[in-house]
């Protein structure tokens, strides 16, 4: 059983099935499908809500064995569903506003992609402005909740 390489996957978590995209992915290496879903459903069922992306690295044997491990989802996938919108706008701009979301999203998001393999050493203040610098890029502005009754009353005015 000697390792043959690691396949990173995004999956929809507690609803993967055999298909193309993971098939073109795990075929090559003989690894059954049916089984990696399978095995990938009663880890995720549980973890997420129902078909929340979530990324997955596999590491590949070369007795078609395989062990893999679950990633947080998306930060984009995070910040777009704290500020309740259905996709991000075509042509984000930061002069102009598509969303906000709250400090208190953007600490959470950071709790929860800080659990992740590769971030667990960094300071919790480092990956809250991550998710600031994506939610940024994709549009969305982080403000306080009162802010947003604070506008309402000024465009009454």
């Amino acid at each position: 059983m000697s390792f043959l390489r690691h396949v990173k996957l995004r999956v929809p978590s507690g609803s993967a099935r055999p298909g193309p995209a993971i098939g073109q992915a795990l075929g090559p290496l003989g690894i059954n499908m049916a089984e990696f879903c399978k095995q990938f459903n009663e880890k995720t069922e549980n973890m997420y809500e129902k078909g929340t992306p979530v990324g997955v690295r596999l590491a590949a044997y070369s007795d078609r064995s395989f062990k893999f491990d679950v990633r947080s989802p998306p930060t984009s996938y995070l910040i777009l569903k704290a500020a309740g919108m259905e996709k991000g706008p075509a042509q984000p701009s930061p002069d102009r506003a598509s969303g906000y979301i709250t400090p208190e999203a953007v600490y959470e998001i950071a709790r929860l992609k800080q659990k992740d393999e590769m971030r667990w050493h960094l300071p919790l203040e480092g990956v809250a402005r991550s998710v600031v610098g994506t939610a940024r890029s994709m549009g969305v502005q982080v403000r306080e909740a009162q802010d947003d009754e604070e506008d309402g009353e000024m465009d009454k005015k």
